[in-house]
């Protein structure tokens, strides 16, 4: 911000955590929505429910924290944690009843009407009750550990998130109701195909316990059951000055994550006062924290049904990216990026060129060195394999291995330890900064001197997340650029931070301040009366300073149009505020990720991608990158045929209104009656059918001055600045 501002008023903000939910409201909006096939829109429902469990363990964690300490500090929106917490309370109250709504009112019903039966109904225990009966008693009371509470059985320590069943039980001989505890281990899988069945049939498995529960608990009465589960703070706590081992205190700390505070408590919407009762207390959680559910605890289960029954026809149609030929060519694999960059475009682009960058250097005998960033990289991934086998045949590998990246810590740990057993070198980036930078990094001897080639992306190096994430790949050798690369390189792996740097953004040393600069030339051209746009793709958007640079924007003029898929903190359309701004957020079958910032810059334009979005933890937090798209002809792809796209009038778009309502654009302003993510589809199709088509021929040579390029520098940005 600048020092001469009067910062802008509460009123200019909206709260970071009610930004989420209403983010996770509109996955909802896609579960409701009946133009997606039946079983695609329960996992958006299952996606809503693993959401909000990320939102409790974190979010809603950092403010019960917050208010446990007395803290009043206030946030930009003016609301202190203890009354965000409380209007989060709410908010969530509604959102979950929606949630619930949905499954019970539609899709219980739908999936009924199509053969599929969810649920442990009384119908179904009639029947079938003895086999599953059976099932429990053969092979889960085996597993299991009953306890009954009293002074010498205290209430066991609750892991996160782990399914338990409680009952409220009485002796033969004793008048006092007493409180059962059975939890469930997560070995045992959570949903049941139900044998025997006329059609697909499946329940779930605390609906089964909780039937059985006088089976476990012999002897005595059993007066009332409820599922429950706790939510606990997740956040992890390392003091990664005083660790003397990083990769053994996160382990230490991952161990003891599972039994952080209570945050969250749901329970069975049929349970017995007494019995939720005795839970609170047990768990010292406060009533507000408590939600009674009207189905299943746990919705994120309903994936397991959502895979299970082989209906191809109530899912989306099976969809295979573009492979480009390219990737098949070997050594010439490199002799192409020597002559030309080349973009993918996640994941209508096959992930396979990525994965086979690495696959290839570790392959080629004339590369000599790897060094790739690794920050959700999954439990299966080719290009770990890669450097495995890269560090096995001799070469010099190095691999920045984040441990603290959220909710893969324990995946992240495994690779890191089996990658040093390979001889790779492991390094773990900067203390009290995240490596967040997606980048690769090959250095290849090719006789007459060594050149370095490069993938900087905004995506993980990880193929399962590459087919349901929209991100961007650039693949280059270009000198200024992988020269940066390997400067990034040097400052995680020797703390010594780099001199300035040619073509990269990196923070938190320079990303903050060269975003407010490219606004603050935006500002200028349009007190000068030139044209000043700004177009921005990200995920979330929440830093102060460039809030309220964008509305400083806005007041001189400026145009701007901003795609944020998540949580945005700024309001736009407000008069005399943000008049210029126009916010939209994009949620369909894919899960947006990437991030791209495009500036007019007095007609000269900058296309910057990369790994960040505009949150304080990005900008100032992490290790993170920036890469400009310098091609001309790959630019003009960002311009006109990704982010063009994402601009138009289609389904799936949900415009940010003033009030701070996101709604859907009316069919009657639809361009066409197909959304973004179907447009790329159908264009990658065609591109396949293409490749079909084309005889082999010995292929020209494309330099970078070729004919295309030399036109697209010419013309400019066109008319996507024109708007």
């Amino acid at each position: 911000m600048s020092p001469s501002r009067t910062p802008y008023p509460p009123e200019a903000f909206t709260n970071r955590e009610l930004s989420w939910l209403d983010f996770d409201a509109r996955v909802l909006e896609e579960a409701r929505d009946s133009r997606n096939p039946l079983l695609e829109r329960l996992r958006f429902l299952a996606i809503s429910a693993n959401n909000l469990d990320e939102f409790f363990e974190v979010r809603v964690a950092g403010l019960c924290q917050a208010v446990a300490s007395g803290i009043e500090s206030r946030g930009p929106d003016g609301l202190a944690p203890g009354e965000a917490l409380e209007k989060v309370v709410e908010r969530t109250r509604t959102f979950v009843a929606d949630q619930y709504s949905l499954w019970n009112g539609e899709h219980c019903p739908a999936l009924a009407a199509e053969g599929i039966r969810v649920g442990l109904d009384d119908a179904i225990w009639e029947r079938h009750g003895a086999d599953l009966t059976a099932y429990l008693m053969e092979r889960l009371h085996p597993v299991l550990t009953p306890l009954t509470i009293d002074p010498a059985h205290p209430f066991p320590r609750v892991e996160n998130k782990l399914l338990c069943v409680a009952g409220l039980i009485r002796g033969p001989e004793s008048k006092l109701n007493r409180l059962a505890v059975v939890a469930i281990p997560r070995v045992m899988p959570r949903v049941l195909p139900v044998r025997g069945a006329e059609t697909p049939t499946y329940v779930f498995l605390g609906e089964l316990v909780r039937r059985c529960f006088g089976r476990i608990f012999s002897g005595y009465e059993v007066l009332g059951t409820t599922e429950f589960r706790v939510t606990r703070n997740s956040d992890l706590y390392v003091n990664e000055e005083d660790a003397k081992n990083l990769l053994d205190a996160i382990s230490e700390e991952l161990r003891d994550r599972r039994k952080g505070d209570a945050v969250r408590l749901e329970l069975a919407a049929d349970s017995p006062k007494e019995l939720e009762t005795m839970l609170v207390a047990a768990l010292g959680l406060s009533d507000d924290l408590v939600f009674r559910v009207p189905g299943p605890i746990n919705l994120n289960r309903l994936m397991n049904v959502y895979s299970a029954p082989a209906r191809p026809d109530l899912k989306f149609p099976q969809f295979l990216p573009v492979e480009p030929a390219w990737v098949s060519e070997g050594a010439n694999f490199f002799d192409r990026l020597k002559e030309q960059d080349l973009l993918l475009h996640h994941p209508f682009d096959s992930f396979n060129p990525v994965a086979g960058f690495v696959q290839a250097a570790a392959s080629d005998p004339k590369v000599l060195a790897i060094k790739l960033t690794l920050y959700r990289t999954g439990h299966e991934s080719p290009v770990v394999s890669a450097l495995l086998a890269a560090a096995r045949e001799g070469k010099q590998v190095t691999a920045v291995v984040e441990l603290k990246a959220r909710f893969e810590e324990a995946t992240n740990i495994q690779w890191a330890r089996e990658m040093e057993d390979a001889g790779v070198q492991v390094v773990f980036g900067l203390v009290g900064l995240k490596t967040h930078c997606k980048l690769a990094l090959l250095v290849r001897d090719e006789g007459d001197r060594l050149r370095r080639y490069a993938h900087l992306g905004t995506g993980n190096y990880n193929p399962t997340t590459a087919k349901i994430y929209t991100d961007l790949s650039l693949l280059t050798a270009r000198e200024d650029v992988t020269n940066d690369v390997a400067e990034v390189f040097n400052l995680l792996t020797t703390h010594i931070r780099p001199l300035k740097m040619k073509r990269l953004v990196v923070a938190p040393h320079e990303m903050l301040e060269t975003i407010l600069s490219l606004i603050e030339g935006e500002i200028q051209e349009a007190k000068a009366g030139k044209p000043a746009r700004i177009v921005a793709k990200m995920n979330a958007l929440v830093d102060r300073d460039v809030i309220e640079t964008l509305y400083d924007a806005s007041r001189s003029g400026v145009e701007i149009d901003l795609i944020v898929r998540g949580i945005c903190c700024l309001k736009p359309g407000v008069p005399g505020l943000s008049e210029r701004i126009r916010v939209r957020s994009v949620v369909g079958r894919y899960l947006e990720h990437s991030r791209i910032y495009v500036f007019h810059a007095g007609g000269a334009e900058k296309v910057l991608v990369g790994s960040a979005d505009l949150m304080p933890r990005n900008l100032r937090g992490r290790v993170e990158v920036l890469f400009p798209i310098d091609d001309p002809v790959i630019a003009a792809q960002v311009r006109n045929e990704i982010l063009s796209v994402y601009l138009e009038p289609r389904p799936k778009v949900r415009i940010l209104h003033p009030d701070g309502v996101y709604r859907p654009i009316s069919k009657e302003e639809w361009v066409e009656e197909i959304d973004a993510h179907t447009v790329f589809m159908i264009r990658a199709q065609k591109q396949i059918e293409k490749l079909q088509r084309v005889v082999e021929r010995p292929r020209k040579p494309r330099g970078r001055g070729d004919r295309a390029r030399r036109q697209a520098q010419k013309k400019g940005p066109g008319p996507f600045f024109a708007r």
